[in-house]
């Protein structure tokens, strides 16, 4: 495989300008699907401790803040992987790509209902835009993080997330994955008896 010129090189900042574009056309097709700018409630709040509650994935952070953390984490080192010989910059922009899309995602009316149905979230209305933004930003600074620390200091600090949120909400990025995608009776009960 032969390497491209220095001259036709896409420059980092050009990459952090498309991750820039594809988080701002993330809050752009959120508003034209009609999620909600803010919490309905009519204010801002920095965390939301309700897991259960009208104000979950409303606010600038709640107790699934720490998944997005670990999808910087994960992204960083998918874009390690098939990105190898490219700039930081250019793995930040696929990790922003593909988070935006997931967020597009998460909030279009089949997740939200599959969430109702095989979750512990009955009540889940889809996220606002600002809640939905903040996870990017969250998802972003667990990239940054993954690429200043060692390996061991990453994995580290996700399984402590994953062990702290499945302890204090029943719930992590590890069970929300399963029950999204294979629900499980006995984890949904499980869920379900927090109180």
């Amino acid at each position: 495989m032969r390497d491209i010129s220095p001259e036709h090189k896409v420059s980092p900042r050009r990459w952090l300008l498309a991750a820039l574009v594809l988080f701002l056309l993330q809050i752009a097709i959120l508003y034209f699907m009609g999620r909600v700018p803010i919490c309905e409630c009519g204010y801002i709040k920095l965390f939301e401790p309700g897991v259960n509650s009208p104000g979950n994935s409303q606010h600038l952070a709640d107790w699934y803040t720490p998944s997005h953390i670990i999808h910087g984490f994960l992204f960083y080192a998918f874009g390690w992987l098939v990105l190898r010989r490219a700039v930081k910059a250019e793995r930040l922009a696929l990790a922003v790509f593909i988070e935006a899309a997931w967020e597009i995602a998460e909030n279009s009316p089949i997740i939200i209902d599959r969430y109702r149905n095989a979750t512990m979230a009955l009540g889940y209305s889809g996220d606002s835009i600002l809640n939905s933004a903040m996870d990017t930003v969250f998802m972003v600074l667990g990239f940054l993080f993954a690429a200043r620390v060692p390996v061991w200091l990453t994995v580290t600090v996700a399984i402590v997330f994953e062990l702290f949120t499945g302890w204090l909400i029943r719930d992590n990025l590890t069970l929300n994955v399963i029950m999204l995608v294979w629900p499980v009776d006995a984890i949904k009960a499980w869920q379900g008896a927090i109180g």
